[in-house]
């Protein structure tokens, strides 16, 4: 059985300067209608600690995504739907990127793209080939924030994630 998955609005607003894209939302964020909701999922704690110094990320969700904002930073996903069984990427198929032309002319400051995990990056990239040419873009594949990556320990996360962010 393949569940149709219809990915989030994204979270941006005018001051944003860099993008995070995640491929596609798990199961439980899609139940929770919240970006990153599985708890496992490192994202928001790696982010409060990189952002704020704090151990544990905003209980609210509205908090967490204003403390990104605040931080220029939007969220959104590569896919706008696919097909999909369980929430591992490796069981998208049938995926539709989302419109980034449209996005980027939209909020004309961002110009750091952060691809959460291979699949956002592969995704990003199949979906965005003009966008892959543009100079004033800096495209990266970060290591994914899921549980399944469990070869990078939340430090490992949090190093990564700092460098790119700070540049």
């Amino acid at each position: 059985m393949n569940d149709d998955c219809i990915g989030f609005p994204p979270s941006v607003d005018e001051g944003c300067r860099v993008l995070v894209l995640g491929s596609m939302p798990s199961v439980k964020s899609l139940a929770e209608q919240q970006y990153y909701a599985h708890p496992q999922n490192r994202f928001w704690t790696m982010m409060t600690k990189i952002l704020t110094g704090e151990d544990v990320p905003p209980a609210v969700y509205e908090d967490r995504l204003r403390m990104l904002r605040e931080h220029h930073i939007a969220l959104w996903d590569a896919i706008a739907s696919c097909k999909r069984e369980g929430s591992l990427d490796s069981a998208i198929h049938d995926e539709i990127g989302n419109d980034f032309s449209k996005f980027l002319a939209k909020w004309p400051r961002i110009t750091t793209i952060l691809c959460n995990g291979g699949k956002s990056f592969q995704c990003f990239k199949q979906y965005n080939k003009a966008l892959l040419a543009r100079k004033d873009l800096t495209i990266k594949q970060m290591p994914s924030t899921s549980p399944a990556n469990a070869r990078w320990r939340l430090e490992m996360l949090i190093e990564e994630w700092q460098k790119a962010l700070s540049t």
